[in-house]
Parts: structure tokens; C-alpha cells; sequence
């Protein structure tokens, strides 16, 4: 372990005879934490590290030998003594990798440029202060590299409500946890409180359902009941058929729609096929968004099928096709319009428009209803 003199300076810092004072009275309960472990018989200490172990020992001695491993004392004061929530804790500590890595060595990677973890599409990297406080800075995941000048600056958290409204072409988003969170913004020197509350403006309560999926306390609304839930205009989705909820999930519950994963079902004993998705955090039921759409699904599904007669080259047919898949993936603006082998271009689907719609808008003129409404 680094026992340089900066070192420790740097890690005991402002607080580092609060966080002596703290350790000598947590020694009468014991204290095991992070490898740290620190005991009293009522007259001496004991101090143990996975580096160092020692015990009869004064107060003084108590006291110099936790100066050589400040950054035990400091982690176990920052985390044990702070005025956190259990999920904030957990989030704050995921964010560091506080379980997976010896405090040595996080330290050593806080000091030395941070550490990184993406959360949907934000980037969070945590650095220690002077003072061995956590900064957190908080931007898309797509402005990694990018200079904090070179980015709009903020400070509150509340603005990550605005910045979370519209998309990067200024459309709203009805869905925070769809991946179209706009670049360009970053918060670059957080505290920890005010980097959970903009996560949570970005991302509402997904570090909360993450910690309850964790604590293995995650509440699943599956499909059948929160369809029997649903009242009004909604209390139609009830009746969408099973099949029809497969289709569901699978137009909206997948990475490439939302960020979210996916935990609910068709009932707690039929699961659906749709992918899950990768996300980091959970989706506990269907969504109000996922309930609106399926109520027009709903109705749309109780029309009897017909068939319909349409005269179509085999490059037409496959034009259509591709019309659909470029619609449901969002490529649409991505077709440039000099490219016209692509099927969904502008100028080749309205040469198609042009060659077989009628005045009515009719496919190949096949009216939509028998009585050629």
C-alpha cells in the first residue's frame, strides 16, 4: 500500500481528526467494514488492515498508525457515518465498485482520473475530493471523451428535467428510458446527493426498483394483472388477446426502445419470448406508454382479417417490406435521398405512391372496405 506523506495528507485532509475522533468511538462497538477492523478492550485498540494488523495499542499509536491508512478510516467514515438512504448507498458505492475492489486500489483509481459506470445512457465517474469526499461528474455516455468546455455546463439537478423533455431534434420524449437521450450537457462536479436526485429526473425511480431487484424485494406487476387494473378507456387491454402481448413486448420493451429490463411477463407463469433487454436497471410492470398503445392495439385486433387481392412486382413486395422495417427501427432519416436502392427512400416510395395508389389513396386501387369506402 502507498503510505506516501501526500497521501495521506491528502486523505485525511480537513477531516481527518473528525474521522480519528469518530473511529476511537466506534472502537468501543467494533467496527468491520471494507477490511477495516477496529476493536478496544476499554484500555488499548486494535487496528487491522488486510495490509497491517496490530493491537495493544495507545490511543497515540491508535491514532498514528490510522494516519497510515487514512483511506480505510476515510472510506469507512464516508460511508458508514453519512445521512444516506440504503439504495443511495448502494447506488453511490455500485458506482465505485466498492464491492468488487480493495480500498487501496479504488483509491488509487478515484485520485487517478476516477471511476466510470454507465447508468441507461448517462455516464457517471466518481472522483475523491481533497477533503475524501465523492464528486461525481454526469454527462451522456456518448460526450465521454469530450471536454467539460466544449459541453453546457449545470449545476442543478433540476435541470436534468429539461434537459430529459425533448430529444436531440427537439421532439418530446414520452419515455424517459427510451435511448434518445439528447447529447451535448454535462455536471461536471456533483456532490453525491445532487448527482442521485438528477439521475433520478433523467431515469425516475430506477435506482430505487435497482435496489429493490438487488434486496430481492422487486414487486413484478405481470401483464394479467395490471391489465385487470386498468380502468376507463384502458380497461380495454384486458381483452387483448395472448399473442397479441408477445407482440407488445416485443415493439416496445426492447433495448433498441427502451433501456429498461424487462421483469414482467405475460403472468408470474408464462413468460414471453420478446428479449429482456440489457439494461442495468429493471422494468417491474407494463408502463403507461406500453398500456396506451396497447389499447389501440386492442381495438385494431378485433377486426376480422380479410384478404385482399394486390397485383406487385417482386421488388414492390420487398419495398414494402422494407418500408416497415425501416419504420419500426427508426432508420427512416438515416436513408439518404440520393440512395434510391434503398427501399424505404423518399423519391423510390413515392415513385411506388405514384405507379399504384389511386386517387384515394387505395393500394393498386383495392378499396379498404367491401363497399369501397
Amino acid at each position: 500500500m502507498d503510505e506516501s506523506p501526500d497521501r495521506t495528507r491528502r486523505a485525511a485532509g480537513a477531516t481527518n481528526a473528525e474521522q480519528f475522533d469518530a473511529l476511537l468511538t466506534a472502537a468501543e462497538d467494533g467496527v468491520d467494514f471494507d477490511g477495516l477492523r477496529v476493536s478496544t478492550d476499554g484500555e488499548t485498540y486494535a487496528f487491522a488492515t488486510p495490509e497491517v494488523e496490530r493491537s495493544g495499542l495507545d490511543e497515540r499509536s491508535f491514532r498514528d498508525l490510522a494516519a497510515q491508512y487514512a483511506d480505510y478510516v476515510n472510506n469507512w467514515y464516508v460511508w458508514t457515518l453519512a445521512d444516506l438512504s440504503a439504495d443511495r448507498e448502494a447506488f453511490l458505492r455500485w458506482i465505485e465498485g466498492a464491492n468488487e475492489r480493495p480500498v487501496p486500489e479504488r483509491y488509487a483509481a478515484l485520485r487517478e482520473g476516477g471511476i466510470a459506470r454507465s447508468w441507461g445512457q448517462l455516464r457517471i465517474t466518481a472522483t475523491l475530493a481533497d477533503d475524501g469526499e465523492r464528486r461525481y461528474d454526469l454527462r451522456h455516455e456518448a460526450d465521454a471523451g469530450r471536454d467539460v468546455a466544449d459541453l453546457d455546463r449545470h449545476d442543478d439537478p433540476l435541470d436534468a428535467r429539461h434537459l430529459a423533455t425533448d430529444d436531440e431534434r427537439g421532439r418530446y420524449r414520452p419515455l424517459k428510458t427510451a435511448p434518445t437521450l439528447r447529447r451535448g450537457w454535462v455536471y461536471p462536479d456533483l456532490p453525491s446527493a445532487d448527482l442521485v436526485r438528477a439521475v433520478d429526473f433523467f431515469y425516475p425511480a430506477t435506482v430505487a426498483n435497482w435496489h429493490r431487484e438487488r434486496a430481492g424485494d422487486l414487486d413484478v406487476s405481470h401483464w394479467r394483472e395490471t391489465a385487470e387494473r386498468q380502468t376507463g378507456i384502458y380497461g380495454v387491454v384486458e381483452e387483448l388477446p395472448p399473442e397479441a402481448v408477445e407482440w407488445v413486448a416485443e415493439a416496445c420493451c426492447v433495448d433498441s426502445q427502451c433501456l429498461k429490463r424487462r421483469e414482467w411477463d405475460e403472468d408470474e407463469a408464462t413468460p414471453l419470448d420478446a428479449p429482456r433487454g440489457d439494461g442495468e436497471f429493471p422494468c417491474r410492470e407494463p408502463c403507461s406508454l406500453v398500456i396506451a398503445a396497447a389499447r389501440t392495439w386492442t381495438t385494431l385486433e378485433r377486426e376480422e382479417p380479410r384478404e385482399y387481392t394486390f397485383e406487385l412486382t417482386p421488388s414492390e413486395k420487398e419495398q414494402v417490406e422494407a418500408i416497415v422495417e425501416a419504420v419500426a427501427d427508426g432508420r427512416t432519416d438515416e436513408i439518404r435521398e440520393a440512395d434510391v436502392s434503398e427501399g424505404a427512400n423518399r423519391y423510390r416510395a413515392r415513385y411506388l405512391r405514384a405507379k399504384r395508389f389511386d386517387d384515394e389513396g387505395n393500394l393498386c386501387g383495392v378499396p379498404t372496405d367491401e363497399d369501397g369506402a
